[in-house]
Parts: C-alpha cells; sequence; structure tokens
C-alpha cells in the first residue's frame, strides 16, 4: 500500500506537470524572423586599439628640489601622464633632493643611465654641457612675460636643436626648457645700484659663466651646494645669495636676510633632461610625447609658479615685516645692465664647442619672438 504522505507526493507531481503542459500547448512559438548574415570584414580593415606599449618600462627620476618645490611638482604631473596615457604601462617614480645624491651627483647618475631622468637646472647641468650655461646670461629675456617667449623658442626656434646636439655629445637629451621665475638677490644691506655690489659675497650656483656675471657686477660670488647655503647664511659665511622666492622660502633663507632685490637679470632655467641611450630606445611615439608634453607645460607652469610666488612672497612678509623690497627697473638699472654684457664675452670661452651657435641663435630666437608676441 501507498502510503497517505507518498499520495499526496504523487498527487502534487501530477498536477505541476499537467500544468506545464497545458501552458505548453497554450503557447505556440512565435515564428523567428531569419536575420540577415552580417558581411565578414576583412582582417586588414578591422580598427583595434593597438597598446602604446607592450610592456612595462620602469624609469627614475632625480629632482635637485624638495618635494612640493617646482621641479619635483611638474616631474610629478609628467609621471601621473605618462602613466594615464600608456594605461600605466610606464611607470616613473620621482626622487626630490638629497634622495639620491647632491646636484652633481644626480647629473651624473643620468648621464652613467643609472637615472633615466633628472630635472635640474641650468648651471648645474652646465658643469657637463656647457652650452646650457648660455641660459644664465643676465639680461638675454624680457622682463615682460619672459615665459611665452620661452614657449616660442621652444616651439619655433634654433636653440633647441643646437642644444640637443650638445646634450647628445654627453650622452643626455634636454626635453624642455622651463621658466622658474626671476632670480632675486637678498642681503642683510640693501642693494640698490650697481656700486652697492661691490665686495657683496653671494652665494651661486656652481658655474664658471655665472662666476663671471656676478664678478661683472663687483660681487664677489661663492659657489656652494643648495643644501648648505642657509648654514653659510646663519654663520656669516655669504653675505647673501641668489635663488628665485619659491626657494628662498621653502628652504628659509629668508629668515637670515633682511633685503629682496630684484634686477630683472637672470631668469631660473630649468630643463628636464633624459638618458640619451634610453630615449632612444623608446617607441617613437613615446619620444614624442615626451617633446609635446613639456612643450606644453611651460604656460601652465609658469602660472603655477608665478602664483606660488606670489604667495610666498606674502608669506615671508607676514613672517617678517621688516624685510624689505627693492626692484631696480628702467634707468636705473643701466648700470647693472652695462656691467652684466661685458661678461657676455666670457661664454664663447666658457660655453663649449656650440658656445657661438647657440648664442647667436637664442638671441635670434629671442627677438623672433618677442615680434611675433609683440612684446618691447
Amino acid at each position: 500500500m501507498i502510503s497517505k504522505n507518498k499520495l499526496w507526493m504523487l498527487l502534487i507531481l501530477v498536477t505541476i506537470l499537467a500544468a506545464g503542459l497545458v501552458m505548453a500547448a497554450g503557447c505556440e512559438e512565435a515564428p523567428v524572423e531569419e536575420e540577415e548574415p552580417e558581411e565578414a570584414v576583412p582582417d586588414d580593415e578591422v580598427e583595434v586599439d593597438e597598446p602604446v606599449l607592450d610592456e612595462v618600462i620602469e624609469a627614475r627620476l632625480a629632482s635637485e628640489e624638495i618635494e612640493g618645490d617646482f621641479m619635483t611638482v611638474w616631474a610629478e604631473n609628467f609621471s601621473e601622464h605618462m602613466y594615464d596615457w600608456s594605461d600605466g604601462k610606464f611607470q616613473l617614480d620621482v626622487y626630490p633632493m638629497g634622495t639620491l645624491g647632491d646636484l652633481r651627483d644626480i647629473n651624473e647618475l643620468a648621464q652613467l643611465g643609472v637615472v633615466e631622468y633628472v630635472f635640474s637646472d641650468f648651471a648645474w647641468i652646465g658643469a657637463f654641457v656647457p652650452e646650457a650655461m648660455v641660459f644664465g646670461l643676465h639680461y638675454m629675456w624680457p622682463e615682460e612675460r619672459p615665459w611665452e617667449v620661452m614657449e616660442w623658442v621652444v616651439r619655433n626656434g634654433e636653440t633647441m636643436d643646437i642644444l640637443e646636439e650638445s646634450y647628445r655629445r654627453e650622452g643626455l637629451v634636454p626635453l624642455s626648457i622651463m621658466f622658474e621665475g626671476w632670480q632675486w638677490m637678498t642681503a642683510n644691506e640693501p642693494i640698490e645700484t650697481v656700486e652697492d655690489m661691490q665686495g657683496y659675497d653671494v652665494r651661486i650656483m656652481a658655474s664658471d659663466m655665472l662666476n663671471e656675471q656676478y664678478l661683472a657686477l663687483g660681487a664677489s660670488p661663492t659657489p656652494m651646494d643648495y643644501g648648505e647655503v642657509y648654514s653659510g647664511l646663519q654663520t656669516g659665511l655669504i653675505d647673501g645669495q641668489v635663488n628665485p622666492l619659491f626657494a628662498i622660502k621653502s628652504m628659509d633663507f629668508y629668515q637670515e636676510q633682511d633685503y629682496f632685490t630684484q634686477i630683472y637679470a637672470e631668469v631660473f632655467v630649468g630643463i628636464p633632461t633624459i638618458n640619451m641611450v634610453f630615449f632612444d630606445s623608446l617607441p617613437e611615439e613615446v619620444q614624442q610625447e615626451h617633446r609635446e608634453w613639456w612643450a606644453q607645460a611651460i604656460l601652465p607652469a609658469a602660472d603655477w609658479i608665478n602664483d606660488r610666488h606670489e604667495s610666498d612672497l606674502n608669506a615671508m612678509l607676514e613672517d617678517r615685516p621688516e624685510i624689505e623690497i627693492i626692484e631696480v627697473t628702467g634707468e636705473e638699472q643701466e648700470g647693472f645692465k652695462e656691467k652684466a654684457m661685458e661678461a657676455h664675452e666670457k661664454f664663447f670661452e666658457y660655453g663649449g664647442p656650440n658656445a657661438e651657435a647657440i648664442y647667436d641663435a637664442l638671441v635670434s630666437d629671442i627677438e623672433q619672438a618677442k615680434q611675433e608676441l609683440d612684446i618691447d
């Protein structure tokens, strides 16, 4: 005999099956329209997004400035751009000042290929590529909108071709030149005329050409590593120093100096640089992206540093209201200009095999840029 429980289970099962048969009988399948077969696309006509890089590239960039300052910030911006542009295949680590050695060390490391990139100024790289010292010559750049002139020179002039030829001689490639602001002289005595420069013991970057420029002004220039400047000011080893405002603020030089003088003689030029062998090994598309990114970065980077300088100056004056700002312009500037221009002849002695070519090119490029940009 079938138990009551099994009987109930059979009845439920039969009911479910019967319901399914009824539903199936009442739901005839609608006819399916046959779709036209798609035309096959030949393999050579199929568009496929090719990856920019086939494999991951890992590289290192040594910056001569601390975290948060111009070179390190814009190196990090470049790193982020290349990572995004390559879908994560181009991975560039940025090392701020002091993490991989002093300023001379990091330029040597890039030359040797121990690091692939270095971001330093014209003076320190000038120890390897003397033609780069042309950017330190006084009164080359116009007082008005020098960053726009610089961008024109990079995009349209002949200077960068000569600079690259000179860099390649030493196993390096310059990617651009960057405006980092005007250099300021600081001291504990006012500097208002060229006569006030007499005996002024001023720290400068290590550069034969810069040395000649400040000697011509009557100063006593003292090359010194960036990291040693504060103690030099504090102990009285030097009377003052020359740097853009962001460096004076971030390195606390202003704590030891009462007078800031601007004579609009010298633009601080940064040069992002790459090891030649590494650069030449990159696909052409990647090389071009390097050059284009740094060229298009000149103007936004100038806006960034100009804003930074304004805020840094305000912060320094708020912290030390006794600081006096001196700007030398117009006729008062003529004495500085006359003395400074005398030193230009020395560049042909110190500036390497392409000294005359790069000097003439830069002078010509700047004049053409001023005409194109309607700058006096």
